[in-house]
């Protein structure tokens, strides 16, 4: 930090009321329009779906990674419903939806003119089936911005593992430079076939052309511009919150100190010495905007941890209680949290599922669709026109230049005195406050005591106890 300036107590319009320091350091890294929006999305889910759905076994990383499919031709949902997938994500308050276009067997959701493993090859309607076409409309359809997984790091059909094709001498290095190309085309008809993405994913990253991997990152900024990337060695416009648990530490900030998280094994030092401790929590100080995305398979309870559909696997599904503790966790914490569904050998999203989906949403619009009504609102106080019992408060900061705030009180009038009731660090898209007892107060207030530049709150809302 260069300097600081103290301020004394100033309500500046449209601004935060200062008590503390602003500090005066380098220029704070900034989001493009993909990763702003990405964020103030909060909340999205991606459908993974396989030819080994249809196998009536156990899923087994280690084995479909290596092992092809003997018939694809077992890939057979006879009521493949698309718009039900989207529908079960609109429900539960999803604002975005993705689809794995691949997975590890290398198996196309889509009619590939360049992978010949793909739909098309199962002969459906005249083989023009495309699932991944199908589900972006659903998404337009129904107001939810569409996204696309890719899966190159594996594929079981051409012997790809840790994106190095199988094989030696010439014979390899043939077939590695095929593979390359047919992943980037690929990914050209992903990103000019469907019109604009949310966001395109690649499975475990997509490392980089120097280490003989495909070069990905230029197609799709040149044809998907305001798509957020996830990820390669070069570039990650998010980051992945260090688990599958579908939460963050506290604090989390969406800077970060390095451009790129890696792929596969090769994450910078930094972020795996520390067992991924990097990740969840982020840097305020880092160089790079990189906000965390925090996921989790709905299939995730009692021991299991199932993104792919198995049989009799319903006990696994998340309870509500659960999937909130994990959005107070995640969203609350300045992440996006991305939920895991996967749809059955019917093609539709399990009716247990579903209606788990529908109650989350239930729950999320009860607690957070109305704050208390009322009350006269500045920037940075709500003085309420009765004494207010409050048990949740949220937070919310501009980020467009920006993650700012550093430090902060949450002040509360309690007969006429004013009472720090929480102290917290990062703010950021959205930070939620779960008080341990209800506070039963005249006015509540924000003071911020540290802070990178000026911040703008755009957020202050207060909730009644439940």
């Amino acid at each position: 930090m260069m300097g600081i300036k103290q301020l004394t107590t100033t309500l500046l319009a449209g601004l935060l009321c200062f008590v503390g320091a602003s500090l005066q350091a380098q220029e704070l890294p900034k989001p493009n329009k993909a990763q702003l929006a990405w964020q103030q999305a909060e909340l999205g889910v991606i459908f993974h779906y396989d030819l080994h759905v249809f196998d009536g076994k156990a899923y087994s990383q280690g084995q479909n990674r290596i092992t092809p499919v003997a018939d694809i031709h077992q890939f057979n949902p006879k009521q493949l419903d698309v718009e039900q997938w989207v529908l079960t994500a609109k429900a539960a308050g999803a604002k975005f939806a993705l689809i794995t276009a691949t997975h590890e067997t290398g198996f196309a959701l889509y009619p590939s003119k360049v992978n010949p493993y793909n739909t098309k090859a199962l002969g459906w309607t005249n083989g023009k089936q495309d699932l991944v076409g199908d589900f972006i409309k659903a998404c337009r359809k129904h107001g939810l911005e569409p996204g696309v997984y890719l899966g190159i790091r594996w594929n079981s059909f051409l012997g790809v593992h840790d994106f190095v094709v199988a094989g030696h001498g010439e014979m390899q290095k043939q077939r590695q430079k095929f593979y390359n190309q047919m992943v980037e085309e690929m990914v050209k008809e992903i990103c000019t076939w469907y019109g604009p993405l949310f966001e395109i994913w690649f499975d475990g990253g997509a490392s980089h052309p120097d280490k003989g991997a495909p070069d990905v990152l230029p197609i799709v900024k040149k044809f998907q511009p305001d798509c957020l990337f996830y990820h390669n060695d070069q570039l990650a416009e998010a980051r992945w919150g260090g688990s599958e648990s579908g939460t963050v530490n506290y604090p989390c900030w969406s800077t970060f100190p390095f451009s790129h998280t890696g792929s596969g094994e090769s994450a910078p030092k930094a972020i795996w010495e520390n067992k991924y401790e990097l990740l969840k929590t982020g840097d305020p100080n880092g160089a790079y905007f990189m906000p965390a995305m925090a996921d989790a398979p709905l299939r995730g309870d009692n021991g299991r941890h199932e993104w792919f559909w198995e049989p009799n696997d319903e006990h696994s599904i998340f309870s509500t209680a659960k999937l909130l503790d994990m959005y107070h966790k995640s969203v609350g914490r300045n992440a996006t949290l991305i939920l895991g569904l996967t749809p059955d050998t019917s093609g539709l999203v399990p009716q247990a599922d579903h209606i788990r989906m529908q109650e989350f949403g239930q729950e999320l619009a009860r607690l957070y669709k109305d704050p208390v009504q009322g009350a006269k609102k500045s920037t940075n106080q709500l003085q309420f026109n009765r004494n207010q019992a409050i048990s949740r408060i949220v937070l919310g900061e501009d980020l467009w230049e920006g993650q700012k705030v550093r430090a902060f009180r949450v002040q509360a009038q309690v007969k006429g005195k004013w009472t720090t009731i929480y102290t917290g660090s990062a703010i950021g898209n959205k930070h939620i406050i779960l008080l341990e007892k209800a506070v039963t107060c005249k006015s509540i207030r924000i003071l911020i005591d540290q802070a990178v530049g000026t911040p703008t709150l755009t957020t202050l809302n207060v909730y009644e106890t439940n």
